[in-house]
């Protein structure tokens, strides 16, 4: 024993043993200091980001949601990964010229507040549900929904019919893609998942908050190269989800990076990706949806496969109409927001002529309506 003690005291010699001090006591400062600097950031970003919206609870998490407009039907608007409501800016204030509009944020994104396990379909459809209860948001609904928020779409109109009256589908992502992966699916999935706990991790500590600091400074190339080093090159993957979100104007990007600095936001990612196979099940059981006025969006770079279970979507209504996107990747709303514009208003006009019961307007609704509009109006300024 004594030999064996000698031997490790004459490899740590009392330099090597300070340096490696020293190491962990300057860890220690870095991180308790991007600990610190992460909680003040993110206390400054919500007294300079505000919601433009309402946080409504819905049982134990507040949803937040802008509502512009006034008319009947409703249309609700659900983003996909990574999108909040900002996703719909060049299309909500179009929609809400001609009837009431609403986008949301589910729970985890945006301004929302993060939400329960698991983060399946099934899941958000409840929480949504209940937005719409809790903020007096009144039917019929055409609702609207990009990549995987058709999930939440497809889904909620097979569990409410009767609050139902029309859907857009855009660039709708296909359930048996996630239910009969390819290894390349998988790989995809994992790549997601794994990007994301690094995308978590790296926000608590402060080092995702840094990284925003970098690229607003000029120095995108330091950033993208330091994300990079420290995701184990799983950039890639995230770089083709959130390039298209460049498109969006100049004044919202801060807001942006204020919500991807967040630990929810990652975390938010990880448990939806997780769920993906489960929430793939809960909508391809979902069925078909009988006569109600249903616009199926595909992008101009969609597979000969993408399109073909486009036109299977648009086949699910007796109603259904299948329209390629001509001048569009996979983000339609960015590329060509009259379009989806357009197919929102022919759903709402089809809706319209049809006899089905109106739900009474709220004088609540419209003043938050009308403060929301507002809101959008000083951002776009």
């Amino acid at each position: 024993m004594e030999v064996l003690t000698h031997g490790i005291l004459h490899l740590l010699k009392p330099d090597i043993l300070e340096l490696l001090v020293g190491f962990a006591v300057l860890v220690t400062i870095l991180v308790l200091a991007g600990l610190v600097f992460q909680k003040i950031s993110s206390a400054r970003d919500a007294r300079r980001f505000p919601p433009p919206g309402q946080m409504v609870d819905v049982g134990g998490h507040r949803l937040h949601m802008c509502r512009t407009g006034k008319g009947s039907p409703t249309v609700v608007m659900d983003s996909g990964f990574p999108g909040t409501s900002l996703s719909w800016t060049f299309v909500q204030p179009e929609v809400a010229k001609f009837t009431s509009a609403c986008s949301y944020d589910r729970a985890g994104l945006g301004w929302s507040d993060a939400g329960p396990m698991p983060r399946t379909s099934q899941q958000i459809v409840e929480e949504l549900h209940a937005l719409l209860l809790n903020a007096r948001a009144d039917g019929p609904y055409v609702l609207v929904g990009h990549s995987f928020g058709t999930f939440t779409v497809r889904l909620y109109a097979s569990n409410y019919p009767a609050e139902v009256a029309g859907m857009v589908l855009v660039d709708p992502v296909h359930a048996n893609d996630w239910l009969q992966m390819t290894e390349a699916g998988r790989r995809k999935l994992t790549g997601a998942v794994r990007l994301s706990r690094y995308g978590a991790l790296l926000a608590r500590l402060g080092v995702a908050r840094l990284i925003s600091v970098l690229v607003g400074l000029g120095a995108p190339g330091l950033a993208r190269y330091s994300v990079s080093m420290m995701t184990g090159g799983a950039l890639a993957e995230a770089k083709r989800m959130i390039a298209p979100l460049a498109k969006l104007p100049l004044e919202l990007r801060p807001i942006i990076a204020a919500f991807w600095t967040q630990p929810k936001f990652f975390e938010a990612m990880v448990r939806q990706a997780e769920s993906l196979p489960r929430s793939a099940a809960q909508v391809s059981a979902a069925g078909d949806y009988g006569d109600i006025p249903l616009v199926v969006l595909s992008a101009s770079s969609s597979s000969p496969s993408q399109t073909k279970g486009h036109e299977a979507l648009a086949h699910l209504s007796s109603q259904g109409k299948h329209i390629v996107a001509s001048k569009s990747g996979h983000w339609i709303q960015f590329d060509e927001p009259q379009l989806v514009v357009e197919s929102i208003r022919e759903v709402v006009e089809s809706v319209r002529r049809q006899p089905r019961t109106i739900w009474s307007g709220r004088r609540e609704g419209e003043r938050e309506a009308r403060r929301c509009a507002e809101a959008w109006d000083k951002r776009r300024l």
